[in-house]
């Protein structure tokens, strides 16, 4: 028999390649992989800028150095450097706890580890007014914004999560401030972005495990003197225990559908407006016949936009719903006082006025 025939005696193939070791990567931890998806979603179609100035940024990351905002830090790094976007961060100091300054310099030594940049660190003075949450808040995204301007970003990214989400929802609920409490945080709203409104909060300390980040945990979050805290803390996990595991997921879910109820009436708003309002002395005025003829829901949400888009005044439910008697229990009454202005019936129109 010649030497190969059925395989005896013939040379093994050569391969022509080589699999070394060090090339085969670890799989990628599942919540990475979601923090990055989500946000190279939100990210996607935004426009970088080469010849902007070397200190300025395409994106900023809102960094707290907690688990959540980390983690979203380094998904931005990861997916804007795919991209040719510039992402920084932008690190908040409030003050309001002793170390808050070596809390924000650490923060900011792991946004440049991650390569963002530039990385810029604030130190705002909260007030008292709305208290002292709301004043933070207020603080916090007045700073967030004047770094945008400074550093020429079209975007500031938010590490808020659907946890957050499920909290604000439950918040909203509480103070009866009607379906627009329903909607909780928008996931656009205006320069502000929020890509991690569908990640648990969970992932977010898992990402941070598996990425070998050191999160900063901030000891509000566990202080039940505010209100978040108690919701997180007891109310979720007594609805969870009581009614079956899924209720932040739905209350996100309601607050998407609540988002989208508000944007189609605002679009059917916008479409007739410009035909119901009339400008008056001081102010301006709408056919009481017009009102009349739509459905309560859409009457009164006129009359909200109406009041906010002309005095920037949000009326509450209970007197939107005496401006609608105005028009559907019209018996001569006088003047309705609203927040710096009010409003009346004349000549069959309802006049919003200055005071």
């Amino acid at each position: 028999m010649r030497p190969g025939a059925n395989g005896v005696g013939r040379r093994p193939a050569r391969c022509n390649s080589v699999v070394r070791v060090n090339d085969v990567r670890p799989p990628l931890h599942p919540s990475v992989a979601a923090l990055r998806k989500a946000v190279r979603d939100a990210i996607a179609g935004t426009a970088s800028t080469p010849s902007r100035d070397v200190a300025g940024a395409d994106l900023l990351v809102a960094l707290s150095g907690g688990a959540d905002s980390l983690a979203l830090a380094a998904a931005a790094a990861f997916e804007a450097a795919k991209v040719g976007l510039r992402a920084g961060a932008v690190i908040v100091d409030h003050g309001l706890q002793p170390g808050s300054a070596d809390v924000a310099a650490r923060a900011a030594d792991q946004a440049r580890a991650l390569g963002l940049d530039p990385v810029l660190v604030r130190v705002v003075e909260v007030g008292s007014e709305g208290g002292p949450e709301a004043a933070a808040r207020a603080a916090r995204y007045t700073a967030l914004d004047a770094a945008r301007v400074e550093v020429g970003a079209s975007l500031v990214l938010l590490a808020h999560t659907l946890d957050d989400q499920a909290e604000t929802v439950l918040l909203g609920l509480a103070r009866g401030s009607g379906t627009g409490s329903l909607q909780g945080m928008a996931p656009v709203s205006g320069a502000l972005l929020r890509p991690l409104l569908g990640i648990r909060r969970s992932q977010t300390r898992e990402a941070c495990a598996a990425e070998g980040l050191e999160p900063w945990h901030d000891p509000h979050n566990t202080d039940d003197a505010y209100a978040r805290v108690r919701v997180r803390e007891r109310v979720l996990p007594v609805l969870e225990a009581e009614l079956g595991p899924g209720i932040a997921e739905a209350l996100a879910r309601t607050a998407d559908a609540a988002r989208e109820d508000a944007d189609a009436f605002e679009e059917m708003i916008e479409e007739t407006i410009e035909e119901l309002v009339e400008h008056a002395e001081a102010g301006i005025s709408v056919s009481a016949g017009a009102l009349a003829a739509n459905p309560a829901a859409l009457r009164q949400r006129i009359i909200r936009y109406i009041v906010q888009s002309e005095f920037g005044v949000s009326l509450t439910r209970s007197q939107t719903i005496e401006v609608a008697r105005l028009v559907t229990d019209w018996a001569g009454q006088g003047p309705i006082d609203l927040p710096g202005l009010t409003a009346s019936r004349h000549a069959g129109r309802i006049v919003f006025a200055a005071r």
